[in-house]
């Protein structure tokens, strides 16, 4: 697809899918009934115990107080928001490998859920199943809806390294401005002058740190929804019923 194509730019990306085991298929926990969104919610809730740590040793407050620009606030209540909606996603998804199951156990493409949900799997299975149906454009929808949401969370997640990036520009502009503005060299104001040097290369080197940061940790996320909703295409095209005879082109018939 396409998409993987742009995924795979972003430095994210590019560092987590080089980590051992994120490429594979869903492990036997994400297989699991909600497997995915457990995986997840023990994945948050380390990243909860350690923001405590942090915040217990005064981190948190320093962090605030060395970025007078408020970038790294930015991409914190970023990444937070990201990972919510990936816990969502997830949970989405496991919705649907639930329904897929269903379906593969039932040897036959079962109607939409009496729930009023989307059965992405069934419906894709039934629309392969009528006759004269474009089994690509039904595979497009497929892929659309099984990887469609992820593209704007690709987006955003590469938005938190560009303000890491941008933070460091604002903070080496402050270092440059401050030395610029040396006149002359005084022992007696050197303190204050290594205060003001260092002011600027704080917000550098913080929100630097905060964007790589976020950008690792919420590609992780992404990378393992990516990869479990492969896995979800793929079971459903193993599971597509076809005809003796059939052609790659639904509107014609069986035949030399």
């Amino acid at each position: 697809m396409n998409t993987a194509t742009s995924h795979h730019r972003m430095l994210g990306a590019a560092v987590v899918s080089h980590l051992p085991g994120l490429r594979r298929r869903p492990f036997a926990l994400e297989r699991a009934e909600h497997g995915l969104f457990l995986l997840w919610l023990a994945f948050m809730g380390l990243m909860g115990f350690g923001a405590l740590l942090l915040w217990r040793a005064g981190a948190w407050h320093r962090l605030v107080q060395a970025d007078p620009t408020g970038l790294t606030v930015v991409i914190v209540l970023l990444f937070t928001g990201c990972s919510l909606w990936a816990g969502h996603r997830a949970w989405v998804l496991g919705q649907q490998r639930l329904r897929l199951d269903r379906t593969l156990a039932a040897r036959a493409a079962a109607p939409p859920q009496r729930d009023g949900e989307e059965d992405w799997s069934a419906e894709y299975l039934a629309g392969c199943a009528r006759p004269g149906s474009e089994h690509t454009a039904w595979l497009q929808i497929l892929g659309e809806r099984a990887h469609g949401p992820h593209e704007m969370a690709w987006w955003l997640n590469g938005i938190q390294l560009k303000l890491g990036l941008l933070g460091k520009v604002i903070g080496f502009s402050i270092l440059a401005l401050q030395l610029g503005e040396v006149q002359s060299f005084d022992a007696s104001q050197s303190t204050q002058l290594l205060k003001n040097l260092t002011g600027g290369l704080g917000i550098a080197l913080l929100t630097t740190v905060t964007g790589l940061t976020g950008n690792i940790l919420l590609g992780l996320q992404l990378m393992r929804l990516d990869r479990f909703a492969d896995a979800l295409i793929a079971d459903t095209l193993a599971a597509t019923p076809h005809a003796t005879g059939e052609t790659p082109h639904g509107d014609r018939p069986p035949g030399p």
